[in-house]
C-alpha cells in the first residue's frame, strides 16, 4: 500500500477541524447578570434599586449566606446605575449610601421612591453603582475597618 501524504494531511486536518468545532460548540457564551457576593461570615439581606420604564423600583430581600454569591438579576443589565442596600443579619451592620429609596420588612417590589412612610414602607439609603453600561456587574460586600464600617466594591464580571 502506498502512502499518500496529501490524503493523510487532509484527514488530519478534518479531524482537527471537527475537534475544534466540538470545543467551540460546547463553550457557553459569557453570562450577563447582576451578582452580589458576601465576603463576610454572616448572613446578609440585600435590596436593590434601579430605574425602569415604570419609574424607580426598589426590591428585596435576597438572603446571601456568608462566603457565597447570588445572582439578583439574570441576563444583560438594562440600566447603567444600580443601587444597593444590605444589612448584616447577625451584627446589624449596614452597607448604605445617600440615595433614599423605600424598603419593607418582608419581601418587596416597590415602584416609586417618594412618600415611603405614608405608603407603609421605611426609607433606606442605597449606594449607587455605576456599571458603565456593562452587561454584567458584580458587587462584593466585605467587612471594613471598625472605624469605617462594612465596605462595598463593584466591578464588571470577567
Amino acid at each position: 500500500m502506498r502512502f499518500e501524504p496529501n490524503t493523510a494531511l487532509r484527514a488530519g486536518m478534518m479531524v482537527l477541524a471537527a475537534s475544534a468545532g466540538l470545543i467551540f460548540a460546547g463553550s457557553a457564551p459569557a453570562k450577563a447578570d447582576l451578582r452580589i457576593c458576601n465576603a463576610t461570615q454572616n448572613l446578609v439581606g440585600v435590596a436593590i434599586g434601579y430605574r425602569a420604564s415604570a419609574g424607580w423600583i426598589s426590591e428585596g430581600w435576597w438572603h446571601i449566606d456568608g462566603s457565597s454569591c447570588k445572582t439578583l438579576i439574570e441576563g444583560p443589565l438594562q440600566s447603567r446605575y444600580y443601587y444597593l442596600y444590605a444589612e448584616d443579619a447577625s451584627r446589624g451592620g449596614r452597607w448604605e449610601g445617600k440615595t433614599q429609596m423605600c424598603v419593607a420588612d418582608k419581601e418587596f417590589k416597590i415602584v416609586g421612591v417618594n412618600d415611603c412612610f405614608a405608603r407603609g414602607f421605611q426609607r433606606a439609603g442605597f449606594q449607587e453603582h455605576d456599571t458603565g453600561e456593562q452587561e454584567n456587574w458584580m458587587v462584593q460586600l466585605t467587612d471594613g475597618p471598625a472605624t469605617d464600617g462594612p465596605a462595598v466594591t463593584g466591578a464588571a464580571n470577567p
